[in-house]
């Protein structure tokens, strides 16, 4: 397993065919990463579906209303929701959008990130700027590149559990 250097801060994602490791940047990112680790601890990103994913672009998830492949899932419906959460201000930085980069999803408005996110299968710096950089994958991202691509997928993966790493 990777080099965890700050278990508080560090996510591992269960997919089928192995886990994804993620270091979180809360000197960066403060809010989001509070809000990655309240719903990974909370359980609300179990089974939650990748619906849009981009090949050479990126794999999103997170819609913990309506991307639960277990609970009243509706494929025409996830990637519409959030938590029930107050949305979390934008945390601009100057971190690229590079191979690996995990950042928060939004609509146009760059303050209404909540619960959704993407994991960057090759840079994107045209984000750069634009959208929050909170984390890092720092092991599987072999697992990343398998996730099933489509926008949404029709057979679509899913995040098994997500956990943070010092709960572990």
């Amino acid at each position: 397993m990777a080099d965890i250097k700050d278990p508080e801060n560090t996510i591992i994602i269960e997919l089928k065919d192995g886990n994804v490791i993620i270091e979180l940047l809360p000197d960066v990112a403060p809010e989001h990463t509070a809000r990655m680790k309240e719903l990974a601890r909370s359980g609300q990103y179990d089974n939650v579906a990748f619906h849009r994913v981009i090949p050479g672009f990126m794999a999103q998830t997170g819609d913990v209303a309506n991307g639960n492949m277990e609970k009243d899932f509706n494929l025409g419906r996830a990637g519409t929701g959030a938590s029930d959460l107050p949305n979390v201000k934008a945390e601009f930085s100057s971190l690229p959008f590079d191979r690996g980069v995990l950042g928060a999803a939004r609509s146009q408005n760059p303050d209404s990130a909540n619960s959704q996110f993407f994991l960057m299968f090759a840079e994107g710096h045209f984000l750069n700027n634009q959208y929050t950089v909170y984390g890092r994958v720092i092991e599987g991202m072999e697992h990343v590149d398998g996730i099933a691509v489509g926008e949404p997928p029709s057979a679509p993966d899913r995040m098994i559990s997500v956990k943070v790493a010092a709960d572990i």
